[in-house]
């Protein structure tokens, strides 16, 4: 990183070269952000910036992944210690309000009972608090579906009428749109499945990105613990290719740098981060929303601009306190 951030500060003390009020009002009229980074030719070549239109492209999605049957009763038994959390949260609430209601009207409840009562409830409420959010992460698409869905999915995963496959992507720690449905090769057999959502990482079972499918009417003889080939399919998505040494991930989420059109006059290139929709990788690619097939779009040296535009920013600050 250090010959990027040398690099860096060269680039800036270059573009900080004096300018005169005319060509400030124009910079003014045209910044496209803060901190923007504006760079000569000569500057370009240092960093290492190469500069080329995105593709249009429209892909079918088709993703490889590895499946793995999930045991239905750590699902059930997550679901139900998020209920009972839930529903003795409840139930300490109301001997709250019971115990202030008499309290109030003075009819045997001392203040000390009240108290104890409201140190159980914030004690059931943090308990709650801790289930109902490791249920949400471990099983969100489940615990995100409407109540009687939710339900009916239990029942069915318990009664064995249904299994739930994380099926994960090796390699891959993004997905960008989701797949809507799967297809298990189950001993050369074809068995269709729902996609259901995304599932995060944890533990060893985890091998890359990876999502939730249900599958329903299993075959005889399939059941948690095993392994097996899945693919992954979507809808057709239109969009533009970008190489992946263009994209970079902020706060914000995924961008890339774009370069302004030249205006007449313009002696520096500027450039500015936009931000793009992740839709699927193609090869060495992404396809991507965003953006056009006639933008111009920095394929390689984005790294660096980063850094740069992080400097400018501060620098500029530094310099309008001194002022």
């Amino acid at each position: 990183m250090k010959p990027i951030l040398w690099c860096a500060v060269a680039l800036l003390l270059a573009c900080r070269a004096p300018a005169t009020a005319a060509d400030d009002a124009d910079d003014d009229a045209r910044a496209p952000a803060a901190g923007a980074p504006m760079l000569s030719p000569d500057q370009q070549r240092a960093a290492g910036i190469v500069v080329a239109h995105a593709v249009t492209a429209a892909v079918p999605q088709r993703e490889a992944a590895i499946g793995l049957v999930l045991d239905a009763s750590a699902l059930v038994a997550d679901a139900g210690e998020a209920d009972a959390a839930a529903a003795a949260a409840r139930a300490a609430g109301a001997e709250v309000e019971r115990a202030r209601g008499l309290y109030r009207a003075g009819a045997g409840a001392s203040l000390k009972s009240l108290q104890a009562a409201e140190a159980e409830l914030a004690h059931t409420r943090a308990q709650a608090d801790a289930v109902a959010a490791r249920w949400a992460t471990r099983w969100k698409p489940v615990a995100g579906l409407p109540a009687a869905a939710r339900q009916a999915l239990l029942a069915d995963v318990a009664a064995a009428r249904a299994l739930l496959v994380r099926a994960d992507v090796p390699g891959r720690h993004l997905i960008g749109s989701l797949p809507d449905r799967a297809l298990l090769d189950v001993d050369g057999v074809g068995v269709p499945g729902k996609v259901l959502g995304l599932l995060a990482q944890s533990g060893d079972e985890a091998q890359g990105a990876g999502v939730l499918v249900v599958v329903r009417n299993p075959p005889p003889g399939l059941g948690a613990g095993a392994r097996l080939p899945v693919t992954l399919f979507g809808a057709q998505r239109s969009g533009v290719l970008v190489p992946r040494d263009a994209l970079l991930y902020a706060e914000t989420g995924a961008l890339v740098y774009k370069r302004s059109k030249a205006q007449p006059g313009d002696k520096q290139a500027r450039y500015a981060p936009v931000s793009v929709t992740l839709l699927q990788p193609q090869g060495d690619n992404w396809l991507v929303e965003g953006i056009d097939d006639d933008d111009d779009i920095v394929v390689h040296g984005a790294g660096v601009l980063w850094s740069l535009q992080g400097i400018v920013g501060h620098a500029a600050g530094d310099i309008d306190d001194d002022d």
